[in-house]
């Protein structure tokens, strides 16, 4: 099968690259390199999967080049899609909200048609738990109202889903969304908090806690978002009668308040961390927490990783990557 990875040299790209290719798959990826953090974190992760046996053909494109993605397109005439380019950092968002549109809104847009051009026969995408905003029902629920997201990130995940079901609707391309909830591990995200804490805590420098460090957060690690990640690829939604459309949490239904985040950290990093509390961001939430019932009814989703067991890992990568000891 050709799989069409999008965003393969990110975080979560490489990951499901690599374990695509590790199971035989031939992967077509696209990456265009977005100085949004350090672009040699990206070389590095493309460099790791271009040593993993298996057919990679990539290519430093971005989506919204037209032209270069139609003629990637004809080229790989991929069977599937997986959708993980975008501009990320919900903060990042309310201070650039045009680059928000072009990188998740247009440039999705452009997928989606060429989808349609090719009759791609599923289309997975990452939404975010992000969408839920301020929502008071715990946990949340894919059923629950997402019309008042709080960020222009948030707005545009929610933006992909609603045009996701219109081209499933009117074309019938089965796709599915997966709303994301907080993914840390190995080759992470250097914006997101356990980068952010480590780092902090090596170097003996504060960490900002948001809301005090009361937030609590849905933590997951990334080998449990691939294997879900796998087998909602192998499972497209059926077309029975109505448009073959899914949507889906993928979290690990176990938050954790950033204090006990933290306090694990120090825990396996052997240090203390220096922390500052101060109040909640704009666009921020208080909690998120998954309600996976739908994922574990439907493929058997079961996520595997303790926060203990998934940061020690982190940092051991961490620790190796940047040469601390």
């Amino acid at each position: 099968m050709n799989v069409l990875v999008t965003g393969a040299a990110g975080f979560i790209g490489f990951h499901i690259s690599k374990r695509l290719l590790e199971s035989g798959y031939k992967v077509y990826g696209l990456d265009n390199f977005s100085s949004f953090y350090n672009v040699c974190l990206k070389r590095d992760r493309l460099k790791e999967l271009e040593g993993v046996p298996g057919e990679l053909n990539f290519e430093e494109l971005d989506l919204l080049d037209t032209d270069a993605l139609s003629s990637f397109f004809k080229l790989a005439n991929p069977d599937c899609i997986i959708h993980l380019a975008a501009q990320a950092n919900v903060r990042y968002s309310i201070e650039h909200p045009v680059d928000v549109i072009n990188n998740n809104i247009l440039s999705f847009m452009h997928l989606l048609e060429q989808a349609r051009l090719f009759s791609v026969g599923h289309l997975v995408y990452a939404s975010s738990s992000s969408v839920y905003g301020n929502n008071k029902d715990i946990p949340f629920k894919t059923t629950d109202n997402v019309d008042y997201p709080v960020s222009m990130y948030a707005a545009s995940k929610k933006s992909n889903e609603l045009m996701a079901h219109v081209y499933s609707s009117l074309y019938n391309i089965p796709s599915t969304g997966l709303r994301f909830f907080t993914v840390y591990g190995p080759w992470g995200r250097p914006d997101m908090s356990t980068f952010l804490f480590s780092k902090a805590i090596f170097e003996g420098k504060p960490i900002k806690l948001f809301n005090y460090g009361r937030h609590r957060r849905d933590f997951t690690y990334i080998n449990d978002v691939v294997e879900g990640l796998v087998k909602v690829l192998n499972q497209p939604p059926e077309r029975n009668g109505q448009a073959p459309y899914a949507l889906y949490n993928i979290g690990n239904n176990k938050p954790v308040e950033l204090l006990a985040f933290v306090r694990v950290l120090e825990d396996i990093i052997g240090k203390k961390a220096l922390t500052e509390g101060v109040p909640m961001q704009p666009g921020d939430v208080a909690e998120t927490y998954a309600d996976i019932n739908d994922l574990v009814r439907d493929f058997d989703y079961r996520p595997s990783t303790s926060i203990q067991s998934g940061i020690k890992k982190f940092v051991t990568w961490y620790k190796a990557y940047y040469g601390y000891e």
